[in-house]
């Protein structure tokens, strides 16, 4: 089985099954009871908390565990939304890709009277920088964009956008869920007030994420409790988090695992366009993350292209994982300007760490062949 659907979700890397059963066996105790063994937790959890923020580059302090990147932005909205409201600044920026549990959020504040504003993006995928600068004026609190979309792979100008927004006094949170562990990261050069990030997109558990968050940046806590340094309540998942920073450490050099995938999305992607008529990638004029390919097959749809990729034994996806079920096509792709037949025709190929040059040669040499007659028959009856 090749597996080909990494921004969906990644699998364990070496070390971090392991360091969780460790610690579900010998570290099961509450960190908050004051007898040795949840002090003996307590310490596992410090030592853990440290070894995430090494690796992410933020202060122990700053970092926030929470369930996963869902739960990471709906705290960061919600909690510098509220203190940015109380300052007479009460609209939020998103743009118009983000991922469609953001999105969510997004209108559901704005049904409740939040003033809420939307960046589009132009056809290569590119955040429209001179919409943002309209759109991110006095009375914006905050404004909220991720760093890699999660169905193009496209790069979003975070600098410029933090820029922009600092220049009017807004906060900047950053949903880097689809960047981490794709390319170097570093909390404290990025200069923006909260980012989130989930660890099963980069080879840890799921259920674990967290919320990084700026010393002297005023939050709201969502969930009431002491634990988190009373910014997210709940007892600590211990297991997951020791997991969570066990696939950090497992990160290596980042930069030169990127490029090696990044050479093999290249390659398949001229590949199949060498090999078949009517092969666009989305997004491929924009910079993008190096392990994400989103196409269509002339006007295939998806999951006819899906049912191949199966009887060769790929696992793939039509895009996001927790709406590729449905027949509607992607929003990031509207977005875009595709037409609704092209978007349906849309198949997400994201490579990772253990894809091989065979895996791609093989695809290559096998799936062309079953996918030719079909585009022959789909352009004779477009004829």
């Amino acid at each position: 089985m090749i597996y080909l659907d990494h921004n969906a979700t990644t699998p364990p890397a070496p070390g971090v099954v392991q360091a969780m059963l460790a610690t579900m066996t010998d570290g099961w105790a509450n960190a908050s009871s004051q007898h040795p063994l949840g002090q003996q937790a307590k310490r596992a959890l410090a030592a853990a908390r440290a070894s995430v923020a090494r690796a992410l580059g933020c202060k122990p302090s700053e970092a926030i565990f929470t369930s996963g990147a869902t739960e990471a932005n709906h705290l960061a909205v919600l909690g510098l939304h509220a203190a940015a409201r109380e300052a007479g600044r009460p609209r939020i920026v998103f743009s118009a890709v983000e991922h469609a549990g953001h999105l969510a959020l997004a209108r559901v504040l704005a049904a409740q009277g939040v003033p809420v504003d939307f960046i589009g993006v132009r056809a290569d995928g590119m955040l429209d920088l001179d919409e943002a600068a309209r759109l991110i004026g006095a009375d914006v609190g905050l404004v909220s964009l991720m760093a890699a979309n999660n169905e193009t792979g496209v790069l979003m100008p975070v600098a410029d956008v933090r820029a922009l927004a600092h220049a009017v006094g807004a906060r900047m949170h950053v949903d880097a869920t689809q960047f981490i562990g794709k390319a170097p990261f570093d909390f404290a050069a990025l200069g923006v007030e909260a980012v989130s990030l989930s660890a099963h997109k980069l080879r840890g558990p799921k259920g674990i994420g967290a919320l990084l968050l700026r010393q002297g940046v005023a939050l709201r806590p969502q969930m009431q409790g002491s634990q988190e340094r009373h910014r997210r309540g709940g007892t600590e998942n211990l297991p997951a988090i020791v997991g969570f920073a066990a696939a950090l450490d497992a990160l290596g050099d980042v930069e030169a695992k990127a490029a090696r995938v990044a050479h093999l999305r290249d390659a398949l992607e001229a590949g199949l366009q060498r090999a078949l008529p009517g092969v666009r990638v989305f997004g491929a004029g924009a910079p993008r993350v190096g392990c994400t390919s989103y196409l269509r097959f002339g006007q295939l749809p998806a999951e006819v292209v899906l049912q191949r990729l199966e009887q060769l034994g790929v696992c793939a996806s039509s895009g996001a994982a927790c709406s590729s079920g449905g027949s509607e096509p992607s929003h990031v792709l509207a977005a875009m300007g595709v037409p609704r037949d092209d978007a349906l025709a849309a198949v997400r190929l994201s490579l990772g760490e253990a894809t091989t040059a065979r895996d791609i040669e093989y695809l290559l040499a096998t799936l062309p062949p079953l996918l030719a007659p079909l585009l022959e028959n789909d352009a004779a009856h477009a004829a």
